[in-house]
């Protein structure tokens, strides 16, 4: 996945690199179920159909890709860009963005950046979790 994504929508604050770095994939058309999860830094790009969690544990970026669907699900990583369709809890520890291509029907937790576009559907809350004082 190394390259430019032209299917992409330019992510304003998750890291360009971050994304292209990404190396594993659920394609367009393909389904998934169960917990996708890693210890080591890595990347997933959901582009189909995810029924599960995803915890990536040590650093780790997750790209909802624009015809990605996740569900069922929480969503823990330092980089989330979501451009599809996410229900269920998102954690993100370094970055957030929901682009406005994005719903996401759940909550959403975020440690640094927060960036949500224009037109994206949010229902649910958006809670910082780092220090407000």
């Amino acid at each position: 996945m190394n390259g430019q994504d032209t299917h992409r929508a330019p992510a304003r604050l998750v890291p360009a690199e971050q994304l292209n770095a990404i190396s594993s994939l659920v394609a367009e058309g393909a389904q998934f179920e169960g917990t996708f999860s890693a210890k080591v830094d890595l990347g997933l790009k959901v582009d189909g159909l995810l029924k599960g969690d995803i915890h990536l544990d040590n650093g780790g970026t997750v790209h909802v890709g624009a015809t990605g669907v996740v569900e069922a699900t929480t969503i823990e990583a330092d980089h989330v860009l979501i451009e599809g369709k996410v229900r269920g809890t998102v954690i993100a520890r370094k970055t957030l963005e929901i682009t406005g291509s994005a719903t996401l029907l759940g909550d959403a937790h975020y440690d640094a950046l927060l960036d949500v576009h224009p037109r994206a559907r949010l229902r649910g809350k958006i809670e910082y979790r780092g220090d407000v004082e």
